[in-house]
């Protein structure tokens, strides 16, 4: 079975996001993502979890929350949610993972972004899944709060995956629906070969 295990990033965006009048703004983090994307990850074997603010004080709150379930109590009472939290690292911005990740493999990664909206030469999911099966590079998959990731974060994808298609035209998913989603198909696509 083939697996994307130790090749495969998640970066969680807070900034720079644009809000519904297309304004660039820092999103706020909020504590369901961290939980339920950590557990995604930690279940289709993401190596890291990245989560990126430029603000101290959203850090501070994603460091508390994490040292309570890793070290703190939390870890005592719930030992899966500590397995799971021990894959979430937080950064200042998306060049601070991109170093992380070079430093980690000796190889820059191919970056991937995640829209709501349809894009021109949009990658499918099945092309991500020969992405990750053919290449020797570490690959990141982004992930935008708000209403989604900044122009400047989709000016520096090499990659920009296709919206996720529901039955309806209802598209506005929570991001961490979406992440979970994401990583199911991938890894699905990959267990076909």
């Amino acid at each position: 079975m083939s697996s994307f295990k130790d090749k495969l990033y998640v970066a969680l965006v807070h900034y720079p996001v644009v809000n519904k009048n297309n304004e660039v703004i820092s999103s706020a983090v909020t504590n369901l993502d961290l939980h339920d994307i950590s557990r995604a990850c930690r279940t289709y074997g993401v190596r890291r979890f990245y989560v990126v603010t430029p603000l101290a004080d959203q850090q501070t709150l994603i460091k508390r929350l994490v040292s309570h379930w890793i070290g703190g109590p939390g870890a005592t009472n719930n030992p899966s949610r500590r397995e799971a939290l021990k894959v979430l690292r937080v950064k200042d911005s998306f060049d601070e993972v991109c170093h992380a990740v070079y430093q980690r493999n000796a190889k820059s990664p191919e970056i991937v972004v995640t829209s709501a909206a349809s894009h021109p030469n949009s990658t499918s999911f099945r092309q991500l899944g020969n992405i990750l099966s053919g290449s020797a590079a570490p690959l990141v998959l982004v992930f935008g709060t708000a209403w989604g990731l900044a122009g400047q974060c989709l000016n520096q994808a090499d990659y920009i995956l296709e919206p996720i298609e529901g039955v309806n035209g209802y598209n506005h998913l929570s991001v961490r629906s979406a992440v979970s989603i994401i990583l199911d198909r991938v890894q699905s696509l990959m267990t076909d070969e």
